[in-house]
């Protein structure tokens, strides 16, 4: 096929999950033959790694620049990610009838409102909605497309008795609920550790929440897989999850996941052992499934091998490169038909 010319949007001066999808996919697309600009992001997590795929970058913190990076582009398709993004592309295409413009949804919520008028009425220009998770396409309130966010295959994770959790220490992501499940499910005792990587407004009180002994904030990392190449389980808490690129990254390594059975995680875990899922917000619920998986080295290598091949065929980078360029080719031919 014709390769095209990309640029992804994003307003950011971060590297957080929407960052890092963008930065996975401008790779995988490059290394496919198109021609990828990335406008956005943390330039000291981005910049190195974009060029060494081929891809320019720009850093991008204001909608100001993001309009400027947008109209200076000569491109078939404007990728865009999250609502300031999105505006900014359709500002700066409304004359345009040959770039398509393409949103990908990453969180499962609707656009926010102006007063009376949504977001979404203001942005006609939109050629396609792409969403990461059938939970976003549920909730976002507009026509789109799934395509599963795909992570890299990774090394077998070693067992060792560490539970980790990853995760931005903020209070949507009720990283409390870990803790406490983990200090009630009593592996403390028996040599497992809690090992929590991230780091938020909340970190100061989870700390006095936690046992010094038992729970250890390694804060941010820029190792994670390293990390997970040697946990033996994987805890996820937060109940709004679009998807769970965390668990998912834990997969790829065989870990197996423990995590609240709502939104995304219920999502990526469909079809797997139903004892790993636990009531949002349970500590009773969460204790007793880390003690059950814990308690049995041949339960968790099953659980985790499962998981494994359930990312292998439903969450790779090759579905998910494959799955956008339809999404691409399709917005593009009806926006120059």
């Amino acid at each position: 096929m014709t390769p095209l010319r990309i640029l992804h949007l994003v307003i950011s001066d971060r590297f957080a999950g929407v960052e890092q999808f963008v930065l996975r996919l401008a790779q995988q697309q490059a290394e496919a033959g198109h021609e990828v600009h990335v406008a956005g992001g943390d330039p000291a997590r981005m910049r190195a790694p974009l060029a060494a795929s081929g891809v320019s970058f720009t850093p991008v913190t204001t909608r100001r620049a993001a309009l400027s990076a947008a109209r200076a582009a000569r491109v078939d398709v404007l990728a865009t990610h999250m609502t300031d993004a999105d505006a900014a592309g359709a500002i700066a295409l409304r004359r345009d009838a040959q770039t398509a413009l393409v949103s990908t949804r990453h969180f499962a919520r609707a656009r926010r409102r102006i007063g009376p008028l949504s977001v979404d009425a203001l942005l006609g220009r939109i050629d396609a909605e792409l969403s990461i998770s059938d939970v976003v396409a549920g909730a976002i309130g507009v026509p789109s497309t799934v395509v599963h966010t795909g992570v890299p295959d990774a090394a077998p994770a070693a067992f060792e008795r560490r539970v980790l959790m990853v995760q931005r220490l903020e209070r949507e992501k009720h990283t409390e609920v870990g803790i406490r499940a983990f200090l009630q499910s009593g592996l403390g005792t028996s040599g497992w550790t809690l090992q929590i990587i991230g780091d938020g407004a909340e970190r100061r009180a989870l700390e006095t929440l936690a046992s010094p002994r038992a729970v250890r904030f390694l804060g941010y990392r820029d190792d994670v897989p390293a990390e997970l190449s040697r946990g033996g389980l994987f805890l996820a808490t937060c109940p709004v999850e679009g998807l769970g690129i965390a668990a998912l990254e834990a997969m790829s390594h065989g870990l197996p996941v423990i995590a609240a059975d709502a939104a995304g995680y219920s999502e990526v875990m469909a079809g797997l052992d139903e004892r790993a899922l636990f009531r949002p917000d349970s500590v009773e619920d969460a204790a007793g499934a880390l003690r059950i998986f814990a308690a049995g080295r041949r339960r968790r290598r099953l659980h985790g091998a499962a998981g494994r091949k359930r990312q292998q065929q439903h969450f790779s980078l090759a579905s998910q490169l494959d799955g956008t360029d339809a999404v691409y080719r399709d917005a593009l031919t009806r926006r120059r038909g």
